[in-house]
């Protein structure tokens, strides 16, 4: 008795198939992409691809300690093993040491895993030969979106394991097939009749018992080695062979220098030039003295061969067919010996087997190639047909694994891709304010042609209206169609509709047959129109949802000449479906939140008074890509004495505290500033002082500047600005010339928060009547797209140019052209334009006045 065949499913079955594959499995390239891919995917530390049979082999990788790949690990400490255990489910575990499957495994009690998620590798056959594993050192939760997205890796490794392993048991048979021809000792010849030469290749001239030296490459050398009773005969058909341009074919004796006498079967063509005269003769000859006693050696090597073989005549008749070729084809060769392939096969006729079987006998060229036969065959073949005098000779393979491998990696690949592409178009799109509508329409874009042939997706407002605001088709001759059936269905809908369903429940709903679920319960008209020109077979509609609420929902559409959608196609639907769900939440949410943080920054920052002659501006912009307030503030007020005082700072950070710090800074400054006396310097180290003793652990940089005047400098219309700068950009000061002056002291001073005993110093610059000071944050003249010289030198440029314009349109036109393509962070900026005092005060420098001036011993005044 035999032993029986293990199954699929058995410890033996499973070692067999590891076998199998772990060749060319270790340091496989494309499992450590895969593996790769999985830890940034999942977030995780290490990611393994496992072998288990009587051991556990680590064949691929990412994150693994030094020596790890390879490393060969006990049943009983396998991880893996305990992935095969529960079947054909993931082993979903949060924390490894609270799990009594695995707490006492090595690597879970020495905390190398402090938490994994593995998913079974099971390949073709059914065997489940090892797992996909994800590891993080620390405890966490796996969400259903992540295991589904391990089972996709898993199966693209799967795949990949067996479209190796299927590699090189092909190129193994390939091999096999080359040495069998070898063994067959066939010789090649190639006569020029026209120069006379006779090449002959070593195999022939090895037969004919000539070497290289004793062959003299003539007709001559040939005849004196046949046998004097054949030679006549020979002749003939060889003198037919040229005369006719046809075909050369004779068995003849040779007489070897030994006196052996050998049976020789040559076989050739005459080729013809332009005029139809024969030129050469070319072919090949074997000795047939063992196949005259039985044909043992060649039917032996053709019977052993693991690739399917045959022969075909002139007529195209199968006169040779070997037992793997019978097996293939799914015939005896009782029934294909005789037999005509085009009636054997009628489905050849007009593919691409005729076209190249029919191109070799013509051309005389080998031919290499894969096509498929349908039904009853239904299988892929990689073919290699070659002809001869006889006729033509066909070794195949069936590739059809392979191929269904390949097709297997390939849509593995393409969803994966997909949902990465979507996850990436979704976050630049809503980050860069498009809007929702624009990356809807991204969605419906990116899941064509990969789910379906068309798409459309739908938006829920937040009144609870459903509009469809995206839509795509692969067929651009189709788009239009879509787009006005989107405009349509809608209204036209019942209640029925799998659309409306999978809203109403909260479910994927499958349409197998949308014409009979849709299509008869449009009304006549144009939406009934539309939809028979889009012709859909079959659909998956699921809602859009995240946190509750259910925010769209997505339509995918799928032609007759297209498979339904399989549960690989669904699992990625629905991720898909959650992710851009999550996304339009998390948009929402942020948006809420951005509005209510940038209104409670913008109620901290007051409006600016209109001193006497003299106009102020201020501007407060948020940056349009970041989530949160940052810290930018100014300010302008008047001292009892009428002096003005700007001011403009920024607080370190991007986030409510800054925005609350800023509130406490500009309150605190405020407060000392006001009272006169203190000059800028004087004002920025109490407020330091102030940060250090009250413990706010606050940095920020600011600049201050006091407008101050006596009534000798009113009468020459001159005013003096009197500043400090605590780390913060220089102010510019625009003269009424045209001259722009940087304030900036000589040495820059530190930042306030840092150390409160720095010494901090006042400047003073006399400018005339007419001058406008501008004072900005660092996030108009710096970002990720602008360095800081280049910022600094646009500003200068953009002032020159706007010297002119009224204040609030140059500070308008100022923070247009250094950031046309919108804020990267928050810009803050004060402005204020001393009017001349020699004439009637202009109606743009505002209602409040100046109480009194007072003498410059007492104070100053502005």
């Amino acid at each position: 008795m035999t032993a029986p065949e293990p199954s699929a499913g058995s410890v033996e079955g499973r070692s067999a198939a590891v076998r199998r594959l772990e060749p060319t499995a270790l340091g496989s390239r494309a499992l450590q992409r895969l593996t790769g891919l999985a830890t940034r995917l999942l977030d995780a530390d290490a990611a393994t691809v496992s072998l288990l049979g009587d051991v556990e082999t680590v064949v691929s990788g990412e994150g693994l300690p030094s020596g790890g790949l390879g490393r060969q690990i006990p049943v009983t400490e396998s991880i893996c093993a305990a992935v095969l255990d529960l079947g054909p489910v993931p082993l979903v575990v949060p924390d490894a040491r609270r799990e009594p499957r695995v707490a006492g495994l090595p690597p879970v009690a020495d905390g190398r895993v402090g938490a994994f998620l593995g998913v079974p590798l099971v390949v073709f056959d059914g065997s489940p030969v090892g797992a996909l594993t994800v590891y993080t050192r620390k405890p966490r939760s796996w969400t259903p979106s992540e295991t589904t997205l391990l089972r996709q890796l898993a199966d693209s490794v799967a795949t990949e394991l067996e479209l190796s392993a299927l590699g090189r048991e092909f190129e193994a048979h390939r091999l096999r097939f080359e040495l069998a021809i070898d063994a067959a000792e066939i010789g090649s010849f190639d006569w020029d009749l026209v120069t006379g030469r006779l090449v002959w290749d070593d195999r022939l001239v090895e037969i004919f018992g000539y070497d290289r030296t004793t062959f003299d490459e003539t007709i001559d050398a040939f005849l004196d080695r046949c046998h004097p009773d054949d030679r006549e005969r020979l002749a003939d058909a060889l003198r037919s062979a040229i005369d006719t341009c046809g075909e050369y074919d004779a068995e003849f004796r040779i007489v070897l220098p030994s006196g052996e006498t050998r049976w020789v079967q040559g076989r050739g063509r005459a080729l013809a030039d332009d005029r139809g005269v024969a030129i050469r003769l070319v072919g090949a000859g074997f000795d047939t003295t063992s196949r005259r006693r039985g044909d043992v050696r060649v039917s032996r090597v053709l019977e052993v061969m693991k690739s399917a073989f045959f022969s075909l005549d002139r007529d195209w008749r199968f006169t040779y067919v070997n037992a793997e070729a019978e097996r293939v084809l799914a015939r005896t060769r009782e029934q294909l010996i005789g037999g005509s392939i085009w009636e054997l096969f009628p489905a050849a006729v007009g593919s691409d087997f005729e076209i190249h079987y029919r191109g070799a006998a013509a051309t005389g060229e080998e031919r290499v190639f894969e096509a498929h036969y349908p039904e009853p065959l239904e299988a892929w073949y990689e073919v290699r047909a070659w002809p001869g005098p006889d006729g033509l000779s066909v070794y195949f393979l069936d590739v059809t694994e392979r191929r269904r491998a390949e097709e297997q990696a390939r849509r593995s690949t393409a969803r994966l891709s997909l949902v990465a592409d979507v996850t990436s178009a979704l976050s630049a799109t809503l980050t860069s304010g498009d809007g929702e509508e624009a990356a809807l329409q991204r969605v419906a874009e990116s899941v064509v042609p990969v789910l379906g042939d068309w798409a459309i997706v739908s938006l829920v407002d937040e009144d609870g209206r459903m509009r469809d605001v995206g839509s795509w088709h692969d067929d651009p001759a189709q788009r239009a169609s879509v787009t006005r059936y989107a405009e349509l269905r809608l209204a036209a809908l019942t209640a029925t509709a799998p659309i409306m369903r999978a809203l109403a429940s909260g479910q994927l709903m499958r349409v197998p047959d949308v014409e009979q679920a849709v299509g008869r319960t449009l009304p006549p008209g144009e939406v009934r129109d539309v939809f028979s020109r889009l012709a859909p077979r079959s659909a998956v509609a699921l809602p859009m949802a995240a946190r509750g609420r259910t925010l769209g929902a997505l339509s995918i559409y799928r032609s007759a000449d297209r498979p339904q959608a399989d549960d690989d196609d669904v699992a990625t639907a629905r991720d898909l479906a959650g992710r851009v769900a999550l996304a339009l939440d998390n948009s929402r949410l942020y948006t809420q939140q951005r509005r209510l943080a940038e209104g409670l920054q913008r109620s901290l920052l007051t409006a600016p008074p209109q001193p006497d002659h003299a106009e102020i501006v201020v501007r407060y912009m948020p940056a349009v890509e970041v989530a949160e307030v940052g810290g930018d503030w100014y300010d302008a007020f008047l001292q009892p004495s009428g002096a003005t005082v700007v001011v403009i700072g920024d607080v370190v950070g991007h986030d409510t505290a800054a925005a609350a710090a800023m509130g406490q800074l500009r309150g605190m400054l405020r407060g000392i500033a006001y009272r006169d006396g203190p000059g800028p310097a004087a004002v920025l180290s109490e407020l330091d002082a102030a940060i250090q003793g009250l413990g706010m652990g606050t940095m920020a940089t600011a600049a201050i500047a006091r407008v101050e005047q006596t009534p000798e400098e009113r009468a020459a219309g001159l005013t003096r600005l009197r500043w400090s700068n605590a780390g913060h950009p220089p102010p510019l000061l625009l003269h009424e010339d045209g001259r722009i002056e940087e304030l900036a002291h000589p040495r820059a001073q530190l930042m306030l928060g840092v150390d409160p005993t720095a010494s901090r110093t006042d400047a003073v610059v006399t400018v005339r009547r007419g001058a406008t000071l501008l004072l900005y944050t660092d996030g108009l003249v710096e970002g990720r797209d602008l360095p800081l010289d280049e910022g600094m030198a646009r500003l200068r440029s953009a002032l020159t140019e706007l010297a002119d314009r009224p204040l609030p349109v140059l500070c308008d036109e100022v923070i247009e052209r250094l950031r046309p393509e919108g804020l990267q962070d928050d810009v803050a900026l004060v402005a204020i334009r001393l009017h001349r005092e020699d004439r009637p005060r202009p109606r743009e420098a505002g209602d409040e006045r100046v109480p009194h001036l007072i003498d410059p011993q007492e104070g100053p005044a502005g």
